[in-house]
């Protein structure tokens, strides 16, 4: 393995874990900064959005969804996501394939989880997604991500 692949690596790991943070604060315009210009989010069965302006539009719908879940009593309202098993399929200096599995939890349990299929392209020195596919592959039975739009 070269240091370029290295590098290569470690920044698309900072962009999954920027995207995830960013995410679970509900900060989507930092969220759309991690995909490329023309970048592409597909979330199977919901909603296909490209370019950083109409992916903020489609999560803003999914959000919404999320803070109109009541947390159970004596909690408050949290998101967060974590990210295991990243593997890098294909990195070359102009392009990385990767691809990991995902656990969604609120407050009280894991909501839903599934897998992230990506491709990211090098902007400005820093690992962007050129293309993310999310796909949910189950969730306990009230779980917001398991509707369809």
């Amino acid at each position: 393995m070269t240091l370029d692949e290295l590098l290569a690596r470690e920044g698309v790991r900072d962009t999954y874990a920027r995207y995830n943070h960013a995410g679970d604060r509900g900060r989507l315009e930092e969220l759309a900064d991690c995909f490329a210009a023309d970048g592409v989010l597909e979330v199977r069965n919901r909603f296909t959005a490209t370019g950083r302006d109409e992916i903020v539009d489609s999560l803003k719908s999914v959000s919404g969804e999320l803070t109109h879940h009541e947390p159970p009593p004596g909690t408050r309202h949290i998101v967060r996501h974590y990210v295991a098993n990243l593997l890098f399929t294909d990195v070359s200096a102009t392009r990385v394939e990767s691809t990991a599995y995902y656990v969604v939890f609120l407050a009280d349990a894991a909501d839903h989880w599934g897998r992230y299929r990506d491709v990211l392209v090098p902007v400005d020195g820093r690992w962007l997604f050129a293309h993310r596919l999310v796909t949910v592959d189950g969730g306990r039975a009230e779980s917001l991500a398991l509707l369809r739009g």
